[in-house]
């Protein structure tokens, strides 16, 4: 997937465009985006914004990744080669793994304020629930669905309703970690995902046995 060049100015013409619809029924968030537009130009503190790691500090190799909830190639790398790599390199503290969201649209957005609704702790549980059911909640319908089945998600990770609704409210959060991934993608070169940053190196997605043989020659194995 391979949308960057405009996906800041597009996320801002989908709320404009009357995206972030809601009903008396089943109320959608409040636009995350609220401001958006004028984000470049305010200065926002990005600070905030916790970093998602597993495994080891120390760890001798760093894999960054960069992802979107409603993009299919990642959702098919975390149902296979993060699973891979979970168990031979993270699990053994040979590889730090960071992974930063990439927001393509509203749904993405919302999905990562559910994740990161969870706390560091729960954070890649609940990843691997939004991966693993992508097919189901991103294609439930409208806007309204959509939402609704990533809150039966929150709930099924443990997260009460007020928690779940605080934070799918929370337009100041969800702007700066839009402006978090606008600085992440900008520094580090991002156009597609999944991509990774290996040891300092970018690297676009590939098989299991790439990874594998990229990380045991960044070991010296």
């Amino acid at each position: 997937m391979t949308r960057f060049g405009t996906i800041f100015c597009a996320a801002v013409a989908i709320a404009a465009g009357g995206y972030w619809l809601s009903t008396s029924q089943s109320p959608l968030p409040s636009n995350p985006l609220v401001g958006a537009a004028h984000a470049q130009e305010t200065e926002i503190d990005t600070s905030t914004v916790i970093e998602m790691v597993q495994g080891a500090e120390d760890a001798p190799v760093e894999i960054i990744e960069y992802a979107s909830y409603t993009c299919p190639h990642c959702a098919a790398f975390h149902e296979g080669p993060y699973k891979q790599l979970k168990k031979d390199f993270i699990d053994t503290g040979k590889v730090k793994f960071i992974y930063r969201e990439v927001y393509f649209d509203a749904p993405g957005v919302w999905a990562s304020m559910i994740a990161r609704c969870a706390g560091p702790e729960k954070f890649f549980g609940v990843n691997d629930l939004i991966y693993s059911s992508q097919s189901e909640w991103a294609r439930a319908g409208g806007p309204s669905e959509i939402a609704d089945a990533l809150r039966k998600i929150g709930r099924i990770a443990g997260l009460d309703t007020e928690t779940l609704e605080a934070c799918l409210s929370d337009a100041g959060k969800a702007q700066t970690l839009v402006a978090w991934y606008q600085e992440n993608a900008q520094r580090d070169g991002i156009e597609s995902t999944p991509s990774f940053i290996v040891n300092g190196e970018k690297v676009s997605n590939q098989s299991y046995a790439d990874f594998k043989a990229l990380i045991e020659a960044e070991l010296g194995s």
